[in-house]
């Protein structure tokens, strides 16, 4: 799978200052695992077996950065090219380094199409 967190590039200059940016972040799949993370700001290790739901989320999205409450939780760079994914059983993930329960995770990537596919194929 190739698709990399999505920044818009007014986004940059705050994101990479402060340890966010493209090259502290990361969208791939391991070990048939999803790992998400965003500079030191969020990260999560999602089984692929844990995701029962992928698909493109087009609700207008507001705000940027890694932040959420109760189980739900948007990473992103952008307002565009957002998935929606939704784990069940929820698993752990770390804002700041603090652990919390991810339900639903909506993350910016630059190839949603692939991360969709990747995160939906039966093996």
């Amino acid at each position: 799978m190739e698709t990399e967190l999505r920044y818009e590039r007014w986004f940059l200059p705050f994101s990479v200052p402060l340890g966010c940016g493209p090259k502290q972040s990361e969208v791939r799949i391991a070990d048939d695992t999803l790992h998400v993370k965003f500079g030191w700001g969020f990260r999560a290790a999602i089984p692929l077996s844990s995701i029962t739901k992928a698909e493109r989320n087009n609700d207008r999205v507001y705000s940027w950065g890694a932040h959420g409450w109760r189980g739900r939780w948007l990473v992103n760079g952008s307002s565009k090219g957002i998935v929606e994914l939704t784990i069940d059983p929820p698993t752990r993930a770390y804002v700041m380094g603090v652990p919390v329960t991810l339900k639903t995770l909506w993350v910016s990537v630059t190839e949603p199409e692939a991360l969709i596919e990747a995160c939906t194929r039966k093996a």
